[in-house]
């Protein structure tokens, strides 16, 4: 009952804000509520504001005690939605794929299935000695990602 209330309040104030989206949820036995969201232009202050209050003042501690936390997807937590993909376009992410294999590209282009990844590569040049900066293009479906994160440079 009480995780239902929760999650319909959660819908309630996320459709509210078409731009924000849930990334996780979790209730523990305590009733410890920790949401964290994420957004298409990014999340204010204000914006887990709104979604913590929200949430507690429709609640009733008299009937249930429980903590919340509301908080923003960092840098550090990774990729997850499709949605996170598309807001990072032109950035530079670290993405492992199924094979273990890793691959460290800007994101050109992100749609509904896959994700492009483009970076440059010194090969060998195809004929004489030395080497040649080459343009390296690489299309990822979602399915084999196991773990993509922006890459923050300074």
């Amino acid at each position: 009952m009480f995780k239902e209330k929760v999650n319909n309040l959660l819908k309630e104030v996320l459709s509210e804000e078409p731009s924000l989206f849930l990334i996780s949820k979790e209730i523990t036995a305590g009733n410890k509520i920790v949401v964290v969201i994420d957004g298409d232009n990014g999340v204010t202050l204000s914006d887990c504001m709104k979604v913590s209050r929200h949430i507690e003042h429709n609640l009733d501690r008299e009937e249930e005690d429980f903590s919340l936390e509301v908080y923003s997807s960092g840098v550090s937590e990774g990729l997850t939605h499709i949605r996170q993909y598309k807001k990072n376009v032109n950035r530079k992410l670290e993405v492992i794929i199924a094979d273990n294999k890793k691959v460290e590209g800007t994101l050109v282009e992100a749609d509904d299935e896959k994700i492009k990844l483009q970076w440059k590569a010194r090969e060998p040049k195809p004929i004489g000695k030395g080497k040649v900066t080459v343009q390296k293009e690489q299309e990822i479906p979602y399915k084999d990602i196991v773990k993509a994160k922006v890459m923050v440079t300074f």
